[in-house]
């Protein structure tokens, strides 16, 4: 009799583990295959290097990957589990859930001509050609010291990728690991929701958007109790539930990896608190925001075309690259890739108030609108920005705020001192200080 427990209890314990892994596996192969994806053929980086930084952790690193230059696409593979990310010229990669290769594929997407089209021969910020002089008011001797440190790969500083500090709106600092360049493209992870915020923004001052009316979905019935709105959205008070863990199965890691509609996946979940009652940060609100603005077009190539015409070309991102899901919707709360200047550019449209040299691309007020701390965040957050009015980095100035990714991606906006900082990497957490950085970059300031 003990020995039929034991061998039931046994038995349990391997249906049980088999039914978790049939779960997780899709995250698992899905994470490879859309990271080194997205690595090999927007960031231009090799399978290798992805593979032994990028993909170098946990379950991730078993991967067996298979990079098809021809048809360009990866397929990843761990135990039964397998995933593929397929790459559209203009739009990067897509993971392959609930859609077809094929379908993907084949969409009509629009190409839109890059602009500037000749920027080696344009004065920065529009174009590539800094200026020889620095501008007043830095110490460069320990403007090198603080670059020097933050390059060091040693904890506070391990994992830099690249550094750029502009002062005054000029480029004072611009340094890179030996196997990067200007042109390489960093992935952005979390820093894509503040673009959101700036597509947000500019579909607000075009008059086809109302942040603060109530949402409407296909897939709410009437008289949901859901009254939520593009601005409760911003602030991460949409009220529904949402786990937002790494490392495990949860809603996030779920949505980015087993699901080709990752809007509509977080459009399901049920209503936790009443809407702009409770912060609580979600990558999944940031997707149905992404949403809530495909809604506003008239068609799928008006709004995939909208981040190039109306943003990227006209600050002079021209390596910005916002991917999608595969039904189509951009994937602002984790997928946006640009070189390090077209980060730093993204931070001086908003460091100059929206305005870029001399266009006024978002609202008068969208600044102060996003600097405004989200009920309940405790001065932590805006509207998809992170703020310093609690401290959180206590030795950079209360105006601070930022784009931040989950790896170490930071753009860094200092009104007071007129400053932007942009850093890429792949930290681990405790490996990387950004209030470390912003004390020795500002002690060249003082």
């Amino acid at each position: 009799m003990k020995r039929r427990i034991a061998l039931f209890v046994v038995l349990l314990i391997i249906l049980s583990a088999g039914f978790y892994l049939n779960l997780v596996l899709p995250v698992i192969t899905g994470y490879a295959a859309k990271n080194l994806a997205s690595g090999v053929f927007v960031a231009g980086r090799s399978q290798e290097s992805l593979e032994s930084e990028d993909l170098n952790f946990s379950v991730i690193k078993f991967t067996e990957n298979k990079v098809d230059f021809e048809n360009k696409e990866v397929t990843s593979r761990f135990l039964w589990g397998k995933s593929t990310a397929v790459y559209i010229e203009g739009y990067g990669c897509t993971l392959v859930e609930d859609y077809t290769a094929d379908e993907i594929r084949n969409r009509h997407y629009p190409q839109t001509h890059v602009l500037p089209t000749n920027p080696d021969s344009i004065a920065w910020p529009m174009g590539a050609a800094t200026a020889d002089s620095l501008p007043a008011g830095i110490d460069i001797p320990k403007l090198n010291h603080a670059v020097a440190k933050v390059m060091s790969d040693s904890i506070p500083f391990k994992g830099t990728f690249a550094l750029m500090v502009v002062y005054k709106g000029q480029a004072v600092a611009e340094v890179y690991r030996n196997d990067f360049t200007r042109n390489t493209r960093f992935l952005g992870w979390s820093m894509g929701k503040s673009f959101v915020n700036t597509l947000v923004g500019i579909r607000e001052k075009q008059g086809m958007i109302d942040i603060n009316a109530p949402l409407s979905f296909s897939t709410w019935d009437a008289g949901d109790p859901r009254q939520i709105t593009t601005n409760n959205l911003m602030h991460m008070n949409s009220g529904l539930e949402w786990d937002e863990s790494y490392g495990t199965l949860s809603d996030v890691t779920v949505m980015l990896h087993k699901e080709g509609d990752m809007a509509s996946y977080a459009l399901e979940h049920d209503v936790a608190y009443p809407a702009d009652s409770v912060w609580a940060y979600s990558s999944g609100t940031t997707n149905i925001a992404c949403l809530a603005l495909r809604q506003t077009f008239a068609s799928d190539a008006d709004y995939w075309r909208f981040p190039r015409e109306q943003l990227f070309n006209k600050i002079g991102m021209r390596s910005a690259v916002l991917e999608m899901d595969a039904s189509g919707t951009f994937v602002g709360s984790s997928y946006v890739y640009a070189t390090l200047r077209d980060y730093a550019r993204f931070g001086l449209l908003y460091l100059k108030n929206g305005n870029w040299l001399g266009e006024q691309i978002l609202p008068d007020n969208w600044v102060s609108y996003t600097t405004t701390p989200a009920k309940g965040s405790d001065g932590n957050y805006g509207a998809f920005f992170w703020l310093n009015l609690s401290g959180d980095q206590p030795d950079a100035p209360a105006d601070t705020y930022m784009s931040k990714g989950h790896d170490g991606q930071f753009i860094i906006i200092i009104p007071s001192k007129d400053l932007v900082v942009v850093r890429t990497g792949y930290s681990k957490k405790g490996e990387f200080s950004t209030n470390e950085m912003l004390k020795e970059i500002l002690k060249s300031l003082e």
